[in-house]
């Protein structure tokens, strides 16, 4: 097993009730429910930011195709307009 490590954090007495409600409530520690909940935050935010950087990429690459604001706009307003129907 791989060695912890310590990090001090500084929360809101109201997050901090709530992780030790949440501790008591699913018999983790705090350290346990703390680690799951970045590792969480960090898999969405690293994903949210490969996907912005590859976008940026292919964006920037010769050849990108752009499409005009309003022909986006329409595409999706007949795209909901049908759901509607």
């Amino acid at each position: 097993m791989l060695k912890a490590a310590s990090l001090t954090v500084r929360v809101k007495p109201d997050t901090r009730d709530r992780l030790d409600n949440l501790a008591r409530i699913t018999r983790r520690s705090k350290s346990y429910v703390i680690e799951e909940a970045l590792e969480q935050y960090l898999a969405v935010n690293e994903w949210q930011i490969q996907g912005i950087n590859e976008a940026l990429s292919e964006a920037d690459s010769p050849g990108a195709v752009f499409e005009e604001h309003d022909a986006v706009q329409a595409k999706w307003e007949a795209k909901v307009a049908r759901k509607v129907a």
